[in-house]
């Protein structure tokens, strides 16, 4: 049987993460990018989702359309891979967050409906509902990992990396997207990676999603003071409110972009991944404190 490990997205701060974990783990890895010179493919296209999967036993999807389009395209552009999976005969890691709830009280758990009404988490519902389709009828197997915001070496397209660790290095003002003293759960790279590859081995995660699993829940001013502490000397800090963000979304999109979904910032927004501890266990994560100093070191040594 392949032991062939396909990584779609993998110049992303998560597939990129996901190649290293499988590498670390004497997994064979095909990372495949459409911007990379090597492993290029187009995986929009069924052509190209079907040669970069061809071969495969196992394909983790971490590609994605750009923010701003996923209502309009998501559903659309994970059509293709669900073929390229499926003529390759292989299973179907998805890379997925926590959009699919809209607003809850108290912690998210998996079994929590579908319920957001927001264009992004409604588009994010279709994608996986079309996933668990394809797996129930036996065209694919299949299983997704969700996280909720991260950091790490290489996050460099989130809403933590630019404005708290590049800032802070740069002498700025560190800015956390929220309320600074709501307790968050915030997901480091590696770790991310960790869940999906263990996802991907294991056969008991097939057919439904798991959260993965993240150090405890912390406020942004709590992350800041670590921050703070790891950087030496002063360092300013503020929160990004809802009427600051309105006002940047007038000349920014990815910042107007933020508003749809406004409710994870400004109350609690917490991961329950005691499903994933209990069936796969033990885990352990990386503690903020040591998170954010290999962040920092990462930041620092691909500055500019």
């Amino acid at each position: 049987m392949s032991d062939l490990h396909v990584v779609l997205g993998a110049t992303g701060g998560i597939g990129s993460a996901v190649v290293a974990e499988l590498t670390a783990r004497g997994h064979r890895v095909r990372a495949v990018s459409r911007g990379a010179a090597v492993g290029r493919h187009d995986v929009t296209t069924s052509e190209g989702a079907i040669a970069a999967c061809q071969g495969a036993a196992v394909v983790y999807q971490c590609a994605q359309p750009k923010y701003e389009r996923w209502a309009e395209e998501f559903p659309g552009f994970i059509r293709p891979i669900l073929t390229g999976v499926e003529a390759a005969g292989a299973k179907l890691v998805m890379a997925d967050n926590l959009y699919v709830y809209g607003p809850v009280d108290g912690p998210m758990t998996e079994d929590l409906p579908h319920a957001a009404t927001n264009p992004k988490g409604r588009a994010r519902a279709e994608v996986d509902e079309l996933i668990l389709d394809a797996h129930r009828s036996g065209r694919i197997r299949a299983t997704m990992g969700r996280a909720s915001d991260y950091y790490g070496p290489g996050g460099v397209n989130t809403t933590i990396g630019p404005t708290v660790f590049a800032a802070a290095l740069a002498g700025k003002t560190a800015r956390w997207v929220g309320d600074l003293d709501q307790p968050h759960t915030i997901a480091y790279l590696p770790d991310i990676a960790a869940g999906l590859v263990t996802l991907g081995e294991r056969a008991e995660a097939d057919g439904r999603s798991w959260h993965l699993p993240a150090a405890e829940a912390i406020t942004g001013r709590q992350f800041l003071d670590l921050v703070r502490t790891e950087v030496g000397g002063e360092l300013k800090i503020a929160g990004l409110g809802r009427g600051m963000q309105r006002l940047i979304g007038l000349f920014t999109p990815i910042v107007r972009e933020f508003g749809e979904t406004w409710y994870q910032r400004d109350r609690p927004f917490i991961a329950d991944d005691s499903a994933f501890r209990k069936a796969f266990g033990p885990v352990e994560v990386t503690p903020h404190a040591k998170g954010i100093a290999a962040t920092l070191d990462w930041f620092r040594r691909n500055a500019g």
